[in-house]
């Protein structure tokens, strides 16, 4: 398929329009459906990339160490994220540990990760191997990082367990109330943008795709 990266195409109602030269912060509509067709990302794509690595190192911290650590009469256990998954299966919960897994690691790591690669500066120049594959399965991974969701369970049984025992918050429990806040801005970023500023670099020869 011929592509124009001059036309733009309304998401909600197939309108193709010529594709506007925005100033700063100016945002362009559908005339048909008021649907946004694009905005002016400024200098968005730059501050994205910190704010990534800053969340990916984030995610490390909030992974390598106890979340919590629960004291009751002279006794003391903590644990990890993944060593809740592997209690969890143990304890017959193999599903409920599938899906702990994935909406609190194996979704969020996708995310982040290919969002790195996507940002790198390598890639501003040309657009990288797998652009096309890996732009798609960042759209389809979002729906499923639960991060926040997991960070609101933590706190309602953090509550409960005050009453029985003193509970010390782990550095894991920091780490993941400020990759739960990293998390939402940098996916809170339309990866269509990324998409229209890569639209006319080179592709890679052995991409394929629309």
């Amino acid at each position: 398929m011929h592509k124009r990266p001059d036309l733009i195409v309304c998401e909600q109602c197939d309108a193709v329009y010529q594709r506007p030269r925005l100033g700063p912060r100016e945002v362009a509509h559908c005339l048909r459906c008021d649907a946004e067709l694009d905005r002016d990302t400024g200098k968005r794509l730059e501050q994205l990339l910190p704010l990534t690595i800053a969340a990916l190192i984030l995610f490390v911290l909030a992974n390598a160490f106890p979340i919590v650590t629960i004291e009751l009469q002279g006794l003391s256990a903590d644990t990890t994220l993944i060593g809740a998954v592997i209690a969890l299966t143990r304890d017959g919960m193999s599903e409920v540990a599938l899906l702990v897994m994935a909406t609190t690691l194996l979704f969020p790591l996708i995310q982040l990760a290919v969002l790195f690669y996507l940002l790198l500066p390598s890639s501003r120049q040309a657009r990288p191997p797998g652009f096309v594959l890996l732009l798609r399965l960042m759209q389809a991974a979002r729906p499923w990082g639960m991060i926040e969701v997991f960070m609101l369970g933590i706190l309602v049984a953090l509550i409960k367990l005050s009453n029985m025992a003193e509970v010390i918050p782990g550095p894991a429990l920091w780490s993941f109330g400020g990759l739960a806040v990293l998390l939402t801005v940098v996916v809170s970023f339309n990866p269509r943008y990324i998409w229209h500023i890569c639209a006319q670099r080179p592709a890679d020869p052995g991409e394929t795709g629309t």
